[in-house]
């Protein structure tokens, strides 16, 4: 098992950093490579560039009343999720279907209280 993650590109957890204006202020992101990739591929599936993508994230996680003091945070889960609900069947794993496209609230249903997606990444072993 172990093999799988030591040998992989070890580029994968150099972080890096986005600087980004949001707001008129700009801000700085930094995570790691392998998060930065994920990012930008759903930003891409919905035909933004990562800055807008992040911008837009920003914004609506205010609007829902979210306590944004760990946006980094925020980020690495939102592409964690994206991953999980692929696993899961809820997002396609053709890139040409756009996120907006996507029952939001028909996925967000079909998760357990917990907020684990369904399926085998959600699954807990007893």
């Amino acid at each position: 098992m172990c093999k799988l993650f030591i040998n992989a590109d070890s580029q994968l957890w150099v972080s890096r950093t986005h600087s980004l204006r949001i707001d008129g202020m700009v801000t700085s992101v930094r995570i790691e490579n392998a998060f930065w990739r994920v990012l930008e591929e759903v930003a891409e599936r919905d035909g933004m560039n990562l800055p807008q993508m992040i911008t837009r994230l920003y914004h609506e996680s205010i609007d829902a009343g979210h306590d944004l003091g760990n946006f980094t945070s925020f980020l690495r889960v939102c592409a964690m999720r994206y991953l999980a609900l692929q696993l899961s069947g809820d997002i396609p794993a053709d890139t040409r279907v756009a996120i907006a496209s996507l029952d939001a609230e028909g996925i967000l249903a079909r998760e357990p209280a917990s907020g684990k997606p369904h399926g085998r990444a959600g699954k807990t072993t007893h």
